[in-house]
């Protein structure tokens, strides 16, 4: 009876899916020890330095990640309120007992001078209560009642993390959007959040007194085209005066809320402002490791923009640079085709999957490592606002590596035990 479960625990498991997490495992360990690699230091190797931390995180994932394998599935559809509960407690605790580091107080020190980061923990707590929510009541999310608890249980770990502040990690929170979109979602949230996303930008690049009457006009259009049709009637009349209200909110939160470094942040993006000395020097400096190392970089441990520290959090937020220094766009294209082939595989695992709590914690899973994928690469290469969120896998710290991990084989135990889990 044992050998066949041990046999059954063995085929079942998805080893690709491992496999590709310890080849990024092993990326991530490589390019950290060439980020803080001094030739001047007496020891080859110390597990003081973060490479060595990182080392250690590494194989506690490991651990970690076989040992939710052993873990019975309907454990964590069960349990998932409580888990959920524990992070939400976790985002609470960090705001009464946590650190400040850069002017977030998102970690809670712990000895030997380890800091735990429950925001990332809380990524998939909401991921189980989110899956449980949906395969228990089943919504189709075409009412309010289903959307407004959805939006409750995403909601409260986001508001706990802009309260720390750290914006970063609460953006991630708008993954959990395309899963909710898989199950029923109605495509014109999509669409309300693509138009919002447009609208912030136009906020900035054109001047009040011209972008209202264009809104206006746009409004009046709908309206004039559809004044038999009350509902659409309305509707748009509705969408229009939110537009012009979310302007104003967007204006009065830009200069109200935002601290000087994120206006600048988002000024830069936007090609609004020039400031290759203070905030840009990051972007800049990374854009350069990145291009000087053209096709094939320039070799391990060889990287000048890595060796000198011109790159500054080069081993945690701009980890790609280093990579893109080094190793050159062939190395680049490898890494993103690592996290490509990985995103497309747990999304065919999360469709084959029986239960419908597994398939939307699948998406979940997907969608979060998207985000961070996409937002990270796009801090490095100066395409997006540098918001300060690891690369999964690959950056250095454990809080990150841990939570990847547990959100990863979560979803691997739930398809191990896919044909059992109704």
């Amino acid at each position: 009876m044992i050998k066949q479960q041990g046999s059954r625990f063995f085929f079942n498991v998805d080893w690709i899916s491992i496999l590709i997490f310890m080849a990024l495992c092993a990326v991530g360990f490589v390019n950290i020890y060439a980020s803080v690699f001094n030739a001047s230091e007496s020891a080859a190797f110390s597990f003081t330095s973060s490479y060595g931390k990182q080392l250690i995180y590494i194989l506690a994932g490991l651990v970690l990640g076989f040992s939710i394998l052993l873990v019975d599935a309907k454990f964590f559809s069960v349990f998932s309120p409580i888990i959920y509960g524990i992070t939400v407690l976790l985002l609470i605790a960090v705001l009464l007992i946590g650190t400040r580091v850069a002017g977030n107080q998102a970690w809670i020190s712990i000895g030997g001078g380890f800091r735990l980061q429950p925001s990332e923990f809380a990524k998939f707590g909401t991921s189980l209560l989110l899956a449980r929510y949906i395969s228990n009541f089943n919504p189709k999310f075409r009412d309010i009642k289903s959307i407004a608890t959805a939006a409750a249980i995403i909601g409260l770990p986001l508001t706990l993390i802009l309260l720390q502040p750290d914006a970063g990690s609460a953006l991630v929170f708008l993954a959990f959007m395309f899963p909710m979109y898989r199950e029923g979602l109605s495509g014109y949230f999509l669409l309300i959040f693509l138009g919002m996303i447009v609208l912030f930008v136009a906020d900035f690049l054109v001047p009040m007194q011209i972008l209202i009457p264009i809104i206006l006009a746009i409004g009046g259009f709908f309206v004039y085209q559809n004044k038999r049709k009350q509902k659409i009637m309305f509707s748009a009349i509705l969408v229009t005066v939110v537009a012009i209200a979310y302007l104003f909110f967007v204006k009065l939160t830009y200069e109200k809320i935002l601290k000087p470094h994120q206006r600048t942040r988002i000024e830069l993006i936007l090609g609004l402002k020039m400031d290759p000395k203070g905030v840009g020097y990051n972007v800049i400096q990374s854009k350069i490791a990145i291009g000087s190392g053209q096709l094939t970089g320039r070799g391990f441990l060889e990287g000048t923009q890595t060796k000198y520290g011109y790159v500054p959090a080069q081993s945690t937020d701009f980890i790609f640079s280093t990579i893109g220094e080094e190793w050159g766009f062939i190395g680049c294209s490898v890494v993103i085709g690592l996290y490509i082939f990985l995103l497309l595989r747990l999304i065919n695992l999360a469709e084959r999957q029986r239960s419908s709590f597994s398939r939307v914690y699948g998406y979940c899973v997907a969608c979060i490592l998207f985000f961070h994928v996409f937002i990270n690469i796009g801090m490095a290469i100066g395409i997006v606002p540098v918001i300060g969120i690891p690369l999964p896998f690959i950056s250095y710290g454990g809080s990150s590596l841990w939570s990847f991990t547990v959100l990863l084989f979560i979803f691997l135990k739930l398809d191990s035990n896919r044909m059992g889990f109704i």
